[in-house]
């Protein structure tokens, strides 16, 4: 079996070690700053996150890891929409970006950035926060546009699905 049968294990791998600590941790209704709710057509999903919500947090990003845990990512907030646009410079690991816009829907998915790339991702117009999750897991677990975010970021007064 070549490459492509070893990362399809790991990715279904990925996906069970997900559903079991989501399954394990689900309660309804949460709704805390170190996670983020995921919901569409698909089901829903939850992930642990680190914030980077300001200039230097942002910059910085997931540089440098060689890992990260299934159920994790990394939700980069802004303090106001704006156009946005991320590159892969010093990233280790390949990544999955969740563009959404101020009320929490995703509006763009770019799957499996590649690592070290430096060709600019953009995420559209009115952008208010990007969810980076491992490469490949969006298409696993079916997220797609139009999917809702819950978390305490966005302004429960504007929020698709308010905390």
């Amino acid at each position: 079996m070549g490459n492509g049968g070893k990362a399809s294990r790991l990715i279904a791998g990925l996906v069970m070690i997900f559903v079991m600590a989501f399954a394990a941790t689900a309660k309804a209704g949460e709704c805390r700053e170190n996670q983020v709710l995921l919901r569409g057509d698909w089901g829903q999903a939850r992930f642990s996150v680190e914030v980077a919500d300001d200039r230097a947090e942002r910059a910085k990003g997931l540089m440098f890891r060689e890992s990260m845990a299934a159920n994790a990512g990394m939700l980069f907030v802004y303090p106001a929409p704006k156009q946005v646009g991320f590159w892969m410079k010093n990233t280790l690991i390949p990544l999955d970006m969740l563009f959404l816009d101020q009320t929490g829907t995703v509006k763009r998915i770019h799957e499996m950035a590649i690592p070290q790339d430096t060709t600019p991702i953009m995420g559209g117009q009115d952008i208010m926060a990007v969810l980076e999750i491992n490469g490949g897991l969006a298409k696993s677990l079916g997220i797609t546009e139009g999917s809702e975010m819950r978390h305490p970021a966005f302004d429960p007064a504007l929020a698709a699905w308010p905390c």
